[in-house]
């Protein structure tokens, strides 16, 4: 009897620890904002730390960014100020998701969790914060002194760059929820979903036009989503086969470098669309998006792959793009055959940094086999293995890369056939005199 009792109670435990893992679940499906784990910020550490601002619980009240808090206060002011409402009702507004918010970080500290109203409070400072800090990229300075050290066109010049780089770090996020909630406060629900999309991507990528973008869960989501949008007319239906195959990698896993394929015969021309997802590969041709690179873009790729690694379901494609330009560039002769193609638009200044860079970015991280660039590693390495078509790309690029040498080979070629025509001329002459 005894025994079936502890039977039963087992029993009992283990059903009550799968529904305890049911919840957990759901929990995880509404996490969004994540610790970076050791192992990865140890590569790279300053890549995923705010250097000027925090947003979020995760670094708040840092002591090399508290500057930064007296900024935040004098940001709510206008803000209050310019939508005419309490700050009762911002706090009321988030107030009504508050477990909501709290669930999109994976890592919330237990004061956070008990402490509501300093959460929430947290969460309206850095919204209209952030916010604020939109209107200027937008050149909105209403209210704001023209000396003003962060909210005007010297803030604009001086700090705002900083604030764009910190406010893609995957840590220093804020719910996508917040901005929403607070700007339907302030102007009484009129800016629709993509109106703030909007707005954000001029503020992290001026100049970039996209679309329809729909619900994102943060301002790095948002960001990544627009660097992988393809406009409808250019989508080719090669970006979507996969090659299913083992974990293990095998030589069509990896190319070689770039110089080594042109040298193969394969020409690399610049995409037609802007999207990371513009890698393709036809009769010969390597068609790559332009690469801007700057001091901010190893951080933003690392936090964007990042993103991807700890966010279930969202995809490998900036991973596998950077795995792709990993396998391309070797050494600062692959940077400066991209840059003359012009794929690659180098604002480091040395070819060397910007292939060091990409040679640095893929270590430590897993690529799924299944990847959508799968397709053009098979296609590029078959074709690079065909001897005729290196052959074919050595006679171009011998003979015809300029006029001088085009006219060359063609009274070479004259020459030789009024040589044989000669020679022709005289066999036929002894054989048969006149």
């Amino acid at each position: 009897m005894m025994e079936e009792t502890r039977l039963i109670t087992e029993v009992t435990e283990k059903l009550q620890n799968m529904a305890d893992a049911s919840l957990q679940n759901v929990i995880w499906n509404k996490r969004s904002i994540y610790k970076i784990p050791p192992s990865v910020r140890a590569l790279k550490t300053i890549a995923y730390r705010p250097q000027v601002v925090s947003f979020g619980p995760y670094y708040h009240n840092e002591d090399h960014l508290k500057p930064m808090e007296e900024h935040k206060q004098r940001a709510l002011r206008y803000f209050l100020k310019r939508a005419n409402k309490p700050i009762e009702l911002l706090v009321q507004s988030l107030g009504e998701v508050a477990q909501d918010l709290k669930d999109c970080y994976s890592t919330l500290d237990q004061s956070w969790q008990d402490d509501t109203s300093r959460f929430l409070q947290l969460m309206v400072l850095d919204g209209c914060f952030l916010l604020e800090i939109l209107q200027v990229a937008a050149n909105k300075f209403d209210g704001y002194a023209a000396d003003d050290p962060v909210f005007s066109r010297h803030g604009d010049l001086y700090i705002v760059p900083f604030i764009r780089r910190d406010v893609l770090m995957l840590e220093n996020q804020l719910p996508m929820l917040v901005l929403h909630k607070l700007v339907a406060v302030a102007s009484f629900g009129a800016k629709d979903e993509e109106s703030i999309n909007k707005l954000i991507l001029n503020f992290c990528s001026p100049n970039v036009s996209v679309s329809n973008l729909g619900k994102c869960l943060h301002v790095l989501d948002l960001y990544r989503k627009s660097l992988l949008q393809e406009e409808p007319s250019k989508i080719k239906h090669h970006h979507h086969y996969v090659i299913h195959r083992g974990h293990h990698k095998d030589s069509n896993d990896i190319i070689r470098s770039a110089t080594e394929l042109n040298e193969a015969g394969i020409w690399f021309k610049k995409s037609k669309t802007k999207s990371l997802k513009g890698i393709s590969f036809h009769r010969g041709v390597l068609k790559l998006p332009v690469v801007i690179v700057d001091d901010a873009t190893e951080v933003i790729l690392l936090n964007l792959m990042a993103f991807e690694r700890l966010h279930a379901g969202t995809g490998n494609d900036i991973t596998s793009f950077v795995f792709f330009m990993d396998n391309i560039i070797d050494d600062a002769m692959d940077v400066a055959f991209l840059e003359a193609r012009g794929i690659i638009q180098n604002a480091l200044g040395s070819d060397k940094a910007v292939a060091k860079l990409f040679n640095s970015l893929s270590k430590d991280i897993p690529l799924d086999p299944d990847n959508r660039l799968d397709l053009v590693y098979k296609q590029v390495n078959a074709y690079s293995r065909k001897r005729w078509n290196a052959w074919r790309a050595n006679l171009i690029q011998t003979y015809f890369r300029n006029p001088w040498a085009v006219l060359s080979l063609i009274a070479a070629i004259i020459l030789f056939a009024l040589t044989i025509a000669q020679t022709l001329y005289s066999i036929l002459q002894y054989h048969f005199p006149r």
